[in-house]
Order: C-alpha cells, then structure tokens, then sequence
C-alpha cells in the first residue's frame, strides 16, 4: 500500500488509512508500495522535515532480501557508495546477517510470497544509509549485482546516542502511540542546536505493516 492516507484513483494499492484511524497524521519518509516496514507518523511539519532533510543524516536500517552470495566485493561497494541514476550514493553501512539473526527476527511472511528461482541462491543484507532517494536500495542492490527480491526498513536512529526506533513488537498492519520516552526524544530533536539546517516539530506515531510509495530509500 501507498504512504499515505488518501487513495488514488483507478490505483491497486490501498493507503495507510485502511489500517490507521487517525487524522492529521502523515509520514515522515515514505517507502514504495512494494516495501514493508517501520513508518514514523507525525502531525509536526518541523519533526517531520528534521527526520528526513539529508542534511540531518538519520541512518535507516534497511533488511533485503537478495539474489546472489553477497559477497565482500559487494558489500564493500555498497558502503563506498555506488552511481543510481547517475548520481553517487553516500557512503553506507553493509553487512551480511547470518541465519541466527534471521531466525531470532522471525520476520513475517510476505504477503504475497516473493518469487524462487531454484538454481539462483538468495542472502539477506542489512544496509544502513542517510539519504532516502527513490527505491534507493533496491537500485544500489542491483548496481552490484543482487537484485532486492524483499525489502524491509526495520529502524530509524534518532542520533541522540540512544537505541534506534525499531519495529519490536509491531506486526504487519499495526501501529502504536509513541510512548513518553519516545517523545521525549522526538521532541528533543527540535531544540537540539547544530551546523546543519534546523528542523520544521510534536512526536509521532510507529506504524509497521507493508506501506508507502517514493521516497524513503526503498
């Protein structure tokens, strides 16, 4: 479905507002309809913009789902930055996750299933990146040669030296209120003093499932 609450017109895709009964409420980073994963809703125009201007750099984990080894060529490429659209990305994080991740992750089935192809081995990878240019991971996947099969971001790292906002204990479709210690992080973002651009502001609602289109990095 769409990151966002009103519908289009003659569009398969549903929108957020199928699952989310709140108004007032919009996204701060989108993802591509065929993404699923974590989506920080907010009313404040200034958090909004704080958590997605580049300029910020608010790392976004990001699991995929890939066709090929992964191997340590590839991921090095990935955290050097490749060309998407004839523009280099910025460096990011990348790495391989073991079996063990993946099973203490117990992620979800996707709905529907994604395709096998039997003689072509798959690997999941985390990658972390600070930009959120359109379907930017599956284009940095395929640009070294593992084309993203299933995307999911899994968190968002408000950079305050705590742990990132994460999708534990959302199932697909769910949502929750920030609770008191995550707003108080988010608001804090708004009156924290910096170098870069400041910000546009009150906290924000988690919301996990399968949303959203452009935007977002996925």
């Amino acid at each position: 479905m769409l990151s966002q609450f009103t519908p289009e017109p003659g569009s398969r895709w549903g929108c957020l507002a199928e699952h989310i009964p709140v108004p007032g409420v919009y996204a701060a980073g989108r993802l591509d309809a065929d993404s699923e994963g974590l989506l920080l809703l907010t009313a404040n125009g200034r958090l909004q913009q704080r958590l997605t201007d580049p300029a910020w750099g608010h790392w976004r984990r990001y699991w995929a789902q890939v066709e090929g080894e992964a191997s340590a060529e590839a991921l090095q490429r990935l955290r050097g930055g490749v060309l998407v659209q004839g523009k280099p990305t910025l460096p990011a994080r990348a790495r391989r996750l073991g079996e063990a991740e993946l099973a203490a992750a117990a992620l979800p089935e996707r709905v529907p299933p994604i395709r096998h192809r039997l003689q072509v081995p798959t690997a999941w990878i985390e990658l972390d990146l600070r930009e959120g240019r359109n379907r930017q991971v599956r284009r940095m996947s395929a640009a070294v040669g593992l084309p993203t099969l299933r995307l999911l971001r899994v968190a968002i790292d408000l950079m305050d030296g705590e742990p990132p906002l994460d999708l534990s204990g959302l199932a697909p479709g769910q949502w929750r209120t920030a609770g008191p210690e995550e707003e108080r992080r988010l608001q804090r973002l708004l009156t924290r003093t910096g170098t870069t651009p400041g910000p546009r502001g009150r906290g924000g609602r988690a919301g996990g499932g399968k949303p959203g289109r452009s935007g977002g990095g996925g």
